[in-house]
């Protein structure tokens, strides 16, 4: 009976599990297009709150469209381009960008070979009917390519595709499109005039729109990004030693949080940056003058500073090596190495964070003499542990102590990197004239009065001015007369 039972028990549950998993499906298959539209929004939020700016450049666009779509919805504006006034459209959908430098490039690159090529491919149009009727789409082929094998093969050119490289494609566009269509039209001149006049309008209204509504300079945030790339040096640099002779500040379980682990790749950015930094220094110099960022600013030293900054960032790739390795180097042996090496590593870190800082604000470095002489010294001091006896001192395994040898002749270098980087940035403070780090007064008469407590009875006084400078010492009176 029990087991007759069970078997009926069995039988009446199978049929009723069966209808679930459909169920689910149907489930899952409606909330799917919620759970995309959710994600999607969390994902535009994050990307909004993240940089307000990508908002604005969102609305810059659709404004200028709005305004260049006049010549469409106006009958007298199209009766004086026609159809050609579609190339208004275009030119504004193609050249707007989200920064000021790089929408003056192609906007100028547009302008220009338009012109130019326009003005050849009537020139063209000219020379080819002279041959006869038979003879014009000869050499009017003849024309289209070798203007396109000249110009394509010029867009190699390492500096001309690095600033003209979409004005080089727009010359042969532009060139292509006139010789062919004059062929067929009547009055090729117009139609070019036309279609120049409507690229024109269309550059004109995406950099006004680009410029005075919220602009966006390439050459800001070509400043932040070299600063922020020493900053990461900085921030590894200040964490390795802890990192390594594992004086790390700990949780209540003993491991280290999340975020004291993220110095350890930040800094692979930096080793990645160089083709961001060319491009962004290209466009920088369309920009005009604005700010601090005056006419002739000097790009190429920031390029500079960014390049012995990805030279640091090699060593510290290297110098994190250790830190991964399988093969450690004993405790007995970094307790000896463990003072020069923290010491290095903070110095240059410090003087790092002030030439971050120093860029971003686009003043006077701080001295760095003293960040410089102590990291120097303190390698003296690592030089000669390490061409000591030191193996022999604490009966290390040699392969070990090549390790520690390794490492701290990395750190060595590093400092000597992080010298380099703060001469080419006190070159460009000079260049690009950096503001001073204190405010500048009056050179004739300069005067500070700073009263200081001593005790409860005397106050010192110190007087400075152009001349020299004096200390007095006084006795105030208290509220009762007496002294």
């Amino acid at each position: 009976m029990d087991a007759s039972c069970n078997s009926k028990s069995t039988n009446q549950q199978t049929p009723s599990n069966k209808p679930e998993t459909p169920r689910r499906t149907m489930t899952a298959t409606r909330r799917w297009p919620i759970d995309s539209m959710r994600s999607l929004a969390k994902q535009a939020k994050k990307i909004a709150r993240d940089d307000p700016r990508k908002v604005i450049h969102s609305l810059k666009v659709g404004l200028a469209l709005t305004l260049i779509s006049s010549f469409y919805y106006f009958q007298p504006l199209y009766e004086g381009f026609g159809g050609s006034a579609i190339w208004a459209v275009m030119t504004v959908v193609v050249m707007f960008e989200y920064t000021v430098g790089e929408t003056l490039g192609k906007g100028l690159n547009r302008m220009l070979a338009t012109l130019v090529a326009g003005m050849l491919g009537l020139g063209a149009h000219r020379l080819a009917t002279l041959p006869g009727d038979s003879g014009q789409p000869i050499m009017l082929s003849m024309f289209v390519f070798l203007i396109a094998v000249t110009f394509t093969f010029m867009r190699f050119f390492p500096k001309l595709k690095a600033r003209y490289d979409y004005g080089l494609s727009i010359f042969i566009l532009t060139f292509s499109l006139v010789t062919v269509s004059a062929y067929r039209e009547a009055a090729p001149l117009t139609i070019a005039h036309q279609r120049l006049s409507t690229i024109v309008i269309g550059c004109s209204t995406a950099v006004f729109v680009c410029i005075f509504v919220s602009p966006v300079w390439i050459g800001e945030d070509f400043k932040n990004l070299i600063a922020d790339n020493i900053q990461k040096l900085s921030n590894y640099l200040e964490g390795f030693g802890d990192e390594y002779f594992e004086t790390t500040s700990s949780t209540k379980d003993g491991k280290s949080t999340k975020s004291d682990k993220s110095f350890l790749t930040d800094y692979q950015a930096v080793l990645t940056s160089k083709s961001k930094e060319e491009s962004m220094a290209n466009f920088a110099r369309w920009e005009p003058p604005h700010g601090r960022f005056r006419y002739r600013h000097p790009w190429k030293q920031y390029l500079k500073v960014g390049r012995l900054t990805r030279e640091c960032g090699y060593k510290v790739e290297a110098l994190q090596r250790f830190l991964a390795s399988e093969i450690q180097t004993e405790k007995e042996l970094r307790v000896r190495i463990q003072e020069p090496c923290m010491n290095i590593s903070m110095e240059c870190s410090n003087c790092l964070k002030k030439l971050s800082l120093s860029i971003k604000s686009m003043s006077q470095p701080s001295p760095m003499e003293t960040h410089i002489s102590a990291s120097k010294t303190e390698s003296e001091n690592l030089k000669y542990m390490l061409q000591s006896s030191l193996w022999q001192e604490t009966k290390s395994d040699l392969l070990r102590v090549i390790q520690a040898v390794a490492m701290g002749s990395l750190l060595m270098d590093i400092a000597k990197c992080t010298e380099e980087i703060a001469e080419a940035v006190q070159e460009l403070a000079t260049m690009a004239g950096f503001e001073p780090e204190v405010i500048r007064k009056n050179s004739k008469q300069l005067s500070a009065v700073q009263p200081e407590v001593a005790g409860d009875d005397e106050v010192h006084i110190i007087t400075m001015d152009g001349t020299g400078g004096h200390a007095s010492t006084c006795t105030p009176k208290h509220s009762d007369g007496h002294v």
